[in-house]
């Protein structure tokens, strides 16, 4: 990594014991994110001011620019002023010195994160995000990222607000010169819905498809999985959800929030009735992983009674979504990475669930409620 610096390990949410780690260092403090590593593409970029708002409220919609027939093509924004939602949140870290009389100073670390379209300089960020997806499967990864940045009326990537936008300085070209610009060093995270029929001739979702089809143990499901794949794919969305560990998890509704309000306003605002059809979703299909114990806690102790916690969910809103499932099943992963001490206890799994999308207003409403407590 460029400067020494590391991504930081994974981590466990949202189970008892998860929720735990994240909520008590999100309470204590909130450093600003590693950046992402150095990438070959970059692009002019002058998206337009956006105030900053440090008591995080729901960001602005991304509507404004849908107002103008909009496409599937990729789509350089450029100096085209589009509208950028931007966030800040803020922590303080500690240092004390227990062999020496010090004060303990505090410092506070000001990191403000921006909602983007997806555009092709983001590629080799997405890339990243989406590196296991599928495991240690060889497929058409590379068609998979750009479908999702060709996508620019459905789906948001996530990036350090640049403080040259937020202070109004410099220009586009200005910016495309540049030799530290490169969006990729900001992007922490990504969402995106794509229709599986409509795409369904595409060579990643055909190798999605039979490898999906391939870790389904269990025939019944794997039938119901068929089904949606195939017969129903035309209806079915594939959401894609990844970010890096240390994504604030304030902005997790916020993301989710962008994406369904995206869906809905796609139904009206796409050029032609057959875009507009394909975002009238009646499921949604994800890929995501679990933590799941290896061998049941033999005992429970009261020094660590979250021990024996059978299944955690690195991503907080995972566990709500499996909770409102109408099937799943999971998968071993091949290539798990080395756990954490703590973790050792636990394997890495796949987790495929089917969501009907009438679940979604109960799903962004816990989501919001878990966020908030």
């Amino acid at each position: 990594m460029p400067g020494g610096r590391k991504l930081p390990a994974p981590f466990a949410g949202f189970s008892p014991f998860a929720r735990s780690l994240i909520f008590s260092a999100a309470a204590s403090s909130c450093p600003k994110p590693f950046p992402l590593p150095d990438a070959s593409t970059s692009a002019a970029d002058a998206d337009a001011e956006t105030p900053r708002q440090d008591d995080m409220p729901r960001p602005p919609s991304k509507r404004a620019k849908r107002t103008e027939p909009s496409s599937d093509e990729v789509e350089d924004h450029g100096s085209s002023g589009s509208e950028e939602e931007s966030f800040s949140t803020s922590g303080s870290d500690s240092d004390s010195d227990d062999g020496e009389e010090s004060s303990e100073e505090l410092e506070t670390v000001q990191a403000d994160f921006a909602f983007f379209d997806p555009k092709l300089s983001d590629f080799h960020g997405v890339r990243l995000l989406l590196k296991t997806y599928l495991d240690s499967k060889p497929w058409d990864l590379t068609g998979f990222v750009d479908l999702i940045l060709a996508q620019t009326t459905v789906g948001t990537v996530v990036k350090l607000a640049d403080d040259d936008d937020e202070e109004g300085e410099g220009n586009g070209a200005e910016k495309a010169n540049s030799s530290n610009n490169t969006d990729d060093d900001d992007l922490f995270g990504l969402i995106s819905m794509l229709n599986l029929g409509r795409y369904a001739e595409e060579k990643c979702i055909k190798d999605l498809k039979e490898y999906l089809l391939a870790v389904c143990a269990d025939n019944g499901t794997k039938k119901q999985l068929r089904y949606l794949l195939e017969e129903k794919a035309s209806s079915v969305g594939l959401l894609v959800c990844r970010r890096f560990v240390n994504f604030p998890y304030e902005l997790v509704p916020k993301l989710y929030d962008a994406l369904f309000d995206e869906v809905s306003w796609a139904t009206e605002d796409e050029p032609t009735k057959e875009l507009r059809d394909s975002f009238r979703f009646k499921h949604y299909l994800l890929v995501v992983r679990m933590l799941e114990r290896k061998t049941p806690a033999k005992h429970k102790s009261k020094k660590r009674k979250d021990d024996d916690e059978p299944v955690i969910y690195p991503k907080l809103e995972d566990e709500i979504l499996h909770e409102l499932s109408s099937w799943s099943f999971t998968f071993p992963i091949r290539s798990e990475q080395a756990a954490q001490q703590e973790m050792k206890n636990y394997k890495e799994m796949g987790l495929v669930m089917a969501i009907k999308a009438d679940a979604v207003p109960k799903f962004r409403k816990k989501l919001e409620d878990l966020v908030s407590e």
